[in-house]
């Protein structure tokens, strides 16, 4: 069984490796042979430390990690893994485009590292551009440094075009999980555009409602954590995607929403996801996911609420609509469940994800079917 799983799944898979230089990389890159694809590039964010000691490893000989790309139907490749150090690169180069404008980001200038100390406001050439440092304090490259960077090399794996998308997004997720300083979700968010970008915006479109951000009661920082965007892929992958109870939670989040991107079924889902939340916002506005004890509301908004009662109501839509007063039926109902002793089962002291969505869900399903 284990041996035909490992035989089939590297079927999909057609990798090939090159050596090249730097230079190499980022004539690539300026010929737009290479793609750093936009959606990416809210990634780049190594301080300036992380790209100085990068710098400080190619001149110190240090070997350079592989880099990852796709190589896509029109042949040209698209970085997977390696966002970080070919952007630091790029930018230290005055070569990086912003994804926004279109326009050059302004180049960067180094720090002392520890071997290096002299790096300290290094700059690949002088340049008014670079706000943080004059260009009378800058210290250009000396054109032989500049060809030491230039020809460092660096391996490059090519995933070929004949292994398939479902392959790619995992390679992604897989590489960059452990790579960058990327939350979950933005890394899904990624394997979503990479697959289908129209579903990609719908998604977004859903997470930024009126009624969901409300239900949702989520802070500025966490909404810049894309933790609306979390909830959103969730409620959809729940409503939509029968759990087998096998996979990790979150892959098994990864995973369906990706089956739902490559669907691209949109009308459905986004009037059950809208419908849902205006409901629960009439009903209970942010307070609707919020814990009741004695009559009254507190505590934040955790999944275990938020799959009993978001998706429980989802699966019930039809039904609830078609009573005499929803809005008052979605009230009722939350208020009586805080009750229930079962729910107790779904906030034990180190529940298991996979354990707890087998609980949440089916209660709130069988529960909003009242």
């Amino acid at each position: 069984m284990l041996n035909d799983e490992i035989e089939n799944t590297q079927r999909l898979v057609k990798t090939d490796a090159y050596q090249m230089s730097v230079g190499e990389i980022v004539n690539m890159y300026k010929d737009g042979e290479l793609v750093i694809n936009p959606d990416f590039q809210r990634l780049f964010r190594w301080e300036i430390g992380q790209k100085s000691k990068l710098l400080e490893s190619i001149f110190l000989g240090i070997p350079l990690p592989s880099i990852f790309v796709f190589e896509k139907d029109d042949a040209k490749w698209e970085l997977i893994d390696g966002l970080q150090r070919i952007s630091t690169l790029l930018e230290f180069m005055g070569e990086l485009k912003d994804h926004t404008t279109g326009e050059f980001r302004p180049p960067s200038a180094l720090v002392a590292t520890k071997y290096l100390p002299s790096l300290d406001k290094a700059v690949w050439e002088e340049s008014n551009l670079i706000a943080d440092v004059p260009a009378s304090e800058q210290k250009p490259l000396t054109n032989p440094q500049q060809l030491a960077i230039k020809r460092s090399r660096l391996s490059v794996e090519i995933l070929k075009r004949p292994s398939d998308n479902a392959t790619k997004y995992d390679l992604f997720q897989r590489l960059n999980a452990g790579g960058i300083a990327a939350n979950a979700q933005e890394l899904r968010n990624c394997i979503i555009i990479m697959g289908n970008r129209e579903y990609a915006t719908f998604l977004r479109q859903l997470a930024d409602s009126s009624s969901f951000l409300t239900v949702l009661a989520a802070s500025e920082e966490q909404i810049e954590k894309q933790r609306h965007m979390e909830y959103a892929s969730r409620f959809l992958v729940h409503t939509y995607v029968q759990y087998d109870g096998k996979l990790d939670v979150e892959e098994f989040i990864d995973e369906g929403i990706v089956k739902l991107a490559t669907a691209s079924e949109t009308l459905n889902a986004g009037a059950t996801f809208n419908a849902t939340f205006d409901l629960l916002n009439q009903a209970y506005s942010g307070d609707a996911l919020r814990r009741l004890q004695n009559d009254a509301f507190s505590g934040r908004v955790g999944l275990a609420a938020f799959e009993a009662i978001a998706i429980g109501v989802a699966k019930n839509l039809a039904n609830i609509q078609g009573k005499p007063n929803p809005v008052e039926f979605v009230r009722q109902r939350i208020s009586e469940l805080w009750n229930e002793p079962a729910i107790h089962n779904f906030f034990a002291p180190g529940l298991r994800g996979t354990v707890r969505i087998q609980r949440t869900i089916p209660f709130g399903t069988s529960w909003f079917a009242a």
